[in-house]
């Protein structure tokens, strides 16, 4: 029996138990051996298909911004209103073959777009060079997921097709430690065991070949998300959910559409350049940037052109995105602004910076 037939195999099990607390132990089991499996078979067909590569995209600006959606839900018309690029429209499906890049501007940042073809159903197994697409969205910083108003259940689709891959949408990375040792056995500090047994842990260890490790759990978590710690190979990535092509209900029907898709999401109408200034913000704000004044020394800052930065970004961090050299010759810096405990404060590389800090960086002579 391949893998493939005893995954089905596994899951049929799942669908036919009920699930209730007594078969908790059970069901979470069989979801490790799954996860395993799949895991097994990522790894083999990464080996398989190593030569005959993928969606390769040079990456710029301060963050990068995948558009995933269905076929012909309006993905390209939007890329090319966010940032002028020139990706194909067409009225059929499967236009965009390729990753089609574009660089929107705003509030200072330069954020890459990325136009990627669209997925269907069964796409994270591999269909319609699925893997290929969903492997860029892995790399993002953020998710568009881009619906039609005509088709609102396409959210569920996507977001399953997203997490089979190992893509955790709008979700922090559990809180949980697992220190793998050579010797010892496992021990197991489990201060919420109401939420997940130790012989649950235990047993989705063995599962994983995992015989001797530490592993210590602060807070309630789901057998799920133990799994995902355990895999290892898990991106969590925050998301933007877009009704697209509003302009063609009225406003009733609006309504009783985004109840039904009952999240949040912006309605806009990529053809009509409708509600896109929200867009931009919302893509804006979820991307958690800030802007970084850079001064020179004896000099005026520059305000026209901040260095943009993700939030909770380190002095150390903002050498880097200069230069490498400026990384490796930093000595100290000044600062003057909110993280400043007082105007043009010292501080060294693990100072953690706030919005529209000025900065003067020292380096090595």
């Amino acid at each position: 029996m391949g893998v493939p037939e005893r995954i089905k195999e596994i899951e049929d099990e799942i669908r036919k138990t009920q699930i209730n607390k007594a078969t908790n132990h059970h069901i979470g089991i069989l979801r490790a051996k799954i996860a395993r499996l799949k895991q097994e078979q990522e790894e083999k067909s990464g080996r398989a298909s190593k030569s005959t590569g993928g969606y390769s995209v040079r990456r710029s600006g301060d963050a990068t911004v995948a558009i995933i959606g269905l076929p012909s839900v309006g993905k390209s018309t939007l890329l090319n209103n966010l940032t002028g690029a020139d990706s194909k429209i067409g009225a059929f499906d499967f236009t965009t073959l390729d990753v089609v890049p574009g660089i929107m501007k705003y509030n200072g940042a330069k954020v890459q777009i990325l136009d990627l073809p669209g997925i269907i159903k069964g796409a994270a197994s591999g269909k319609g060079f699925g893997k290929k697409v969903l492997s860029v969205a892995r790399t993002s910083n953020l998710i568009i997921m881009v619906v039609d108003v005509f088709k609102p259940d396409q959210t569920d689709l996507l977001r399953n097709e997203l997490g089979q891959i190992g893509i955790r949408l709008d979700q922090k990375p559990p809180n949980i430690t697992v220190d793998k040792k050579g010797s010892g056995g496992i021990q197991i500090t489990n201060l919420v065991p109401e939420s997940i047994s130790n012989s649950l842990i235990s047993g989705i260890l063995r599962i994983n070949k995992i015989h001797h490790a530490r592993v210590f759990i602060p807070e309630p978590i789901t057998t799920e998300q133990f799994i995902d710690v355990i895999s290892g190979n898990r991106v969590y990535v925050n998301s933007v959910t877009i009704l697209n092509k509003v302009d063609l209900v009225d406003k009733k029907s609006l309504d009783e559409i985004i109840t039904k898709i009952g999240s949040n999401c912006i309605p806009i109408s990529a053809d009509k350049d409708r509600n896109l200034e929200d867009l931009k913000d919302a893509i804006y704000q979820q991307l958690d940037l800030i802007r970084i004044y850079l001064r020179p020394k004896g000099g005026v800052a520059d305000y026209e052109e901040p260095l943009i930065v993700p939030r909770n970004s380190s002095i150390i961090e903002i050498c880097a995105k200069i230069h490498r050299d400026v990384e490796k010759n930093f000595r100290y810096a000044y600062i003057w602004g909110t993280s400043a405990k007082f105007k043009g404060q010292k501080v060294g590389k693990k100072h953690i910076v706030e919005d529209e800090d000025v900065v003067t960086l020292i380096n090595a002579k």
